[in-house]
């Protein structure tokens, strides 16, 4: 029996995140949420979801990611999916950062995570639990290919125009200082569905696609492949999110530092976890601020113009980018459920082609589907993001090329 399993695991700090994918049909087997390693009051968090079961709780401290995914491993093995199971053909593991060398699916050796450890400069807050989440599970199962996907890999198709700041060549490579990008497997995922949607080649389809959540980034992709997107060196860069900035004059950290004071750590901090909605308005929930304008809220009124502003001017630099534009795409938490951002960012584009219908777009769905008008030169579109999928699609590809069913 050829193993078909694929256990996607996103580990942060403090937190990992899995599923159980069956790739033979698809089939997601159990998903939950091992949360607060470290701390007193940890919990896994677990839904078996091939028979239907009931979500499960399971409280007490896990000390660190060993005892986690072990935890992890025994509600598995509860449900007859255990991580001895023949079945399995592989761990995928979500690494934020890959840089320059690591652009494709890998599997895991000692090679590859020194390279994940000496890209910890530039993504600080992630690499490092990603390596730990990738030990940990070599530790349980080191008889299992442990493969790497790259939120990064996607966006390594952009040509060096977009890729590069424009530094000193010599400092800028001496440091690895160019834009990366990241959410990559939602948009590869997004990209591909949207495709599909519009009965189009990949090959043959433009797409800006907005991935808007408590993070987020646009892209714009040609082809299939990805021309430009807006997060850079770091995830801090381009749209306004719950809590970072996005696009800020750089000279903004220096004059904090002259006239405030403040350190670089200081206003890392205030760029990345005091900024954008939250900082703007106090909430970086798009459903309360919305809630708030509707009772007449002017700083929350400011806080979502702002946000849309920034989302139009990215619509239009990337539709000048790819020069033809077959749909604008959103996705992700704020993208697939609020409606009203959807029709904000779209509002006055009508001579690019761009327009909602008001009925289609106020629907709620888990499908893909269309909210433009009938004929529209320019599709919008909402699909779902499935990145954990995207994840254990790469690692099954990777691990049995053969055998796929």
């Amino acid at each position: 029996m050829t193993p078909t399993r694929i256990l996607v695991l996103n580990s942060g700090s403090s937190s990992v995140k899995y599923q159980l994918i069956d790739m033979a049909g698809r089939t997601r087997l159990a998903a939950g949420l091992a949360e607060r390693i470290g701390e007193e009051t940890s919990a896994v968090l677990h839904q078996p979801l091939a028979a239907g079961g009931g979500k499960r709780e399971r409280q007490g401290r896990l000390a660190d990611h060993d005892e986690a995914l072990k935890a992890v491993a025994e509600e598995l093995a509860a449900d007859g999916l255990g991580l001895d199971s023949p079945e399995l053909a592989a761990i995928g593991h979500r690494v934020v950062h890959g840089g320059l060398k690591l652009t494709e699916p890998v599997v895991v050796d000692e090679a590859v995570l020194k390279e994940i450890e000496r890209l910890v400069p530039v993504a600080p807050l992630h690499n490092p639990a990603n390596v730990t989440g990738i030990r940990t599970a070599q530790r349980l199962r080191p008889d299992l290919p442990q493969v790497a996907v790259f939120d990064t890999a996607f966006h390594s198709s952009m040509p060096e125009h977009a890729a590069r700041y424009a530094l000193d060549v010599e400092t800028a490579d001496a440091h690895r200082v160019r834009r990366y990008g990241f959410h990559g497997t939602s948009h590869a995922y997004v990209s591909r569905k949207a495709a599909e949607l519009l009965g189009k080649d990949p090959a043959e389809t433009n797409l800006i696609v907005l991935h808007l959540g408590n993070g987020a980034s646009a892209s714009a992709v040609r082809g299939g492949r990805c021309e430009d997107t807006s997060m850079g060196l770091t995830p801090l860069e381009g749209l306004v999110m719950g809590t970072r900035s996005g696009d800020i004059d750089p000279a903004v950290v220096f004059h904090l530092g002259r006239v405030a004071g403040m350190s670089a750590d200081e206003v890392d901090e205030l760029l990345n976890k005091r900024s954008g909605l939250l900082g703007l308005c106090g909430d970086n929930d798009m459903r309360q601020i919305r809630r708030r304008i509707d009772e007449g809220d002017a700083a929350a009124r400011l806080a979502f113009d702002i946000y849309i502003h920034r989302l139009k001017k990215y619509i239009g630099a990337y539709y000048a980018v790819l020069g033809r534009v077959d749909a604008v795409v959103f996705t992700a938490g704020v993208g697939e459920n609020a409606a009203p951002v959807r029709e904000a960012a779209v509002a006055g584009l009508e001579e690019l082609g761009l327009a909602v219908d008001g009925e289609l777009n106020a629907a709620h769905g888990k499908e893909a589907r269309l909210i433009s008008p009938a004929g529209a030169r320019v599709k919008v579109a909402v699909v779902p993001t499935d990145e954990e999928l995207e994840i254990a699609e790469q690692t099954y590809a990777l691990v049995a090329p053969a055998e796929r069913p």
